[in-house]
């Protein structure tokens, strides 16, 4: 570096220094200035119950591990705000199915923690609301092929969840263990009960995606039913509403459902996000089978 340069540098340099000492504009009152007034640890209920089941919030370990997902969920704005939003339209259609069935209600938050209601694809293969893997479906009356993915199909899919709990529970005989066998297995549940030699979920010692899989069904479950005591201020109009749809049966195949949709009344885009479950551009029927096929209420309907 030439030695006339080294002077100005260091004029300059010490400039910098001295604004900075006489800057009002501290690191404290830098950090004021982009941090939240208040940030709190969420509350804890003192009772918590799963599916009437009492969870044993005296234990440490329980009670640290649903502190770890209240606090996910409570500070996970994004993703939680979309749970209340999205609930509004799927539970009051998940609800009955669940009733129709003998599952507890609390099960409609399992289908929050396995796919945020949305028609989700994990990395293994798992799609729609509950997770199906494509080899088990056709096992609980989901048909899968070239055009049809009833994995996506809101109803039929809730309805094969139900069929999946129930043969849990009689397995297990509490739900806990029927929570933690739709994310493990039946088989794999099992085998470590007898490993272990406990009864229960709280006292199972998992894998991190299972070990935490109950306690993000009740973190779900305390945010959705008391979102203002987790900071939640949504009003009615924030919220999404059911669809109102209109029903069209089929029993023969569809060549292109574009052209279907616009004889309806409709159009493609509104067919596809009422319909997911149709997956091509066009529609190949099962002999034998009818499908219902939503389109939107129309004004007059």
């Amino acid at each position: 570096m030439p030695n006339s340069l080294i002077p100005a540098i260091l004029i300059s340099a010490s400039s910098v220094l001295f604004i900075t000492a006489i800057s009002p504009d501290t690191d404290s009152t830098r950090v004021n200035k982009i941090l939240p007034s208040t940030v709190v640890s969420p509350p804890i209920p003192e009772y918590l119950f799963l599916a009437g089941e009492q969870v044993p919030t005296e234990s440490f370990s329980v009670r640290e591990k649903l502190d770890r997902e209240l606090i996910i969920n409570t500070y996970g704005h994004s993703s939680s705000i979309l749970y209340l939003k999205r609930a509004s339209r799927w539970f009051p259609l998940i609800e009955p199915i669940l009733e129709e069935h003998g599952i507890p209600n609390d099960f409609k938050y399992l289908a929050v923690i396995e796919s945020g209601l949305t028609q989700a694809v994990s990395p293994a293969g798992a799609s729609g609301f509950w997770q199906f893997m494509k080899k088990t479906a056709p096992e609980y009356e989901l048909e899968v092929t070239s055009t049809v993915d009833e994995r996506y199909h809101v109803e039929k899919s809730t309805h094969a969840a139900c069929q999946y709990l129930l043969e849990s529970y009689e397995k297990f005989g509490n739900w806990g263990l029927a929570a933690a066998s739709y994310n493990m297995g039946m088989t794999g549940v099992e085998h470590r009960l007898e490993a272990q030699g406990v009864d229960s979920y709280w006292e199972l010692h998992l894998n991190s995606e299972t070990g935490r899989y109950v306690y993000r069904l009740l973190a779900v479950k305390e945010v959705l039913s008391h979102p203002e005591t987790y900071g939640f201020q949504l009003t009615e109009n924030d919220l999404y509403l059911p669809h109102e749809v209109r029903k069209v049966a089929i029993t023969a195949s569809i060549e292109n459902l574009s052209e279907f949709a616009l004889k309806n009344g409709s159009n493609y885009r509104e067919l596809k996000e009422l319909n997911p479950w149709l997956i091509k551009d066009s529609f190949v029927a099962s002999p034998g089978k009818t499908y219902t096929v939503y389109f939107p209420k129309t004004v007059t309907e």
